[in-house]
């Protein structure tokens, strides 16, 4: 069997930066077993695979370890390769998904991605939880698959070294680490979530499903400039549009070719 493939770092401008995917593409979708072990040799936190449906596509993501009912920076790169790639006349597609249909379209600077909106609930936070991330907490809540951890500073969320091993044994999907901004941006995060198989997202735009209310309603503005500030970094522009969030992020190819097995 073969596929077409590609792999682009996500919400960055440059290369070697933001958050590898690997996109591959299929007239129909193979077993879930050859889904998951094709995901786990690209070796990256997502790979999205796609199929035609009508004018639109059919989505799924895999990590190395499990299917995703949700990823952004691999929605993000499966946009770039239908609008770049494919059909370069287009300037929006849709991917139908286990979260819904979602809309991506050209922006001036990247792409812009219309997602479901993630609202946050204040949560007692697990008692080991400071020890965990080696750092005071200041406020916790849940995104309905996340803890969210708020930090006192952004300085304190880019030196964190969290013990990855408890945060897969937490009853979540993963751990994300906030803190408001320095410099020109709003907020600042980390995303551990070695339970899915990855031990730390370089930039996560589910994460950020649940960010950006949060922000919003903390700062008293509807639209924020967000880091997250992983050795990698990533780069997000989001708007919180009622019930859904929207997330603006760039793309670089990396990688195009054809996968055998």
């Amino acid at each position: 069997m073969e596929a077409r493939i590609f792999q682009l770092d996500a919400f960055s401008s440059r290369s070697f930066a933001g958050n590898p995917a690997a996109v591959m593409l299929f007239e129909s979708y193979p077993d879930d077993g050859v889904c998951q072990a094709l995901a786990n040799e690209n070796n990256l936190a997502e790979t999205a695979f796609l199929v035609a449906e009508g004018g639109d596509f059919r989505i799924r993501w895999f990590t190395p370890t499990v299917e995703v009912p949700l990823c952004g920076h691999a929605t993000l790169a499966s946009a770039a390769v239908v609008l770049e790639r494919l059909e370069t006349d287009r300037e929006s597609v849709v991917f139908h998904s286990a979260s819904g249909p979602l809309t991506v379209r050209r922006a001036e600077r990247g792409y812009l991605m219309d997602f479901p909106a993630r609202q946050c609930e204040p949560m007692k936070p697990p008692e080991n939880l400071a020890d965990v991330l080696g750092v005071p907490v200041e406020e916790t809540a849940w995104d309905g698959f996340n803890i969210i951890a708020v930090l006192a500073s952004a300085d304190d969320v880019r030196c964190l070294s969290p013990d990855l091993r408890a945060i897969q044994s937490m009853a979540c999907a993963g751990v994300i680490v906030t803190a408001p901004g320095d410099g020109e941006n709003d907020c600042v995060s980390r995303y551990f979530a070695p339970a899915k198989g990855i031990p730390e997202d370089p930039a996560t735009g589910g994460a950020h499903c649940a960010l950006t209310p949060y922000w919003a309603e903390r700062l008293g503005k509807n639209e924020i400039y967000a880091f997250q500030t992983s050795a990698r970094g990533g780069e997000l522009r989001c708007r919180l549009l009622g019930d859904r969030v929207e997330l603006q992020g760039e793309c670089v190819f990396y990688l195009e070719g054809i996968a055998r097995w």
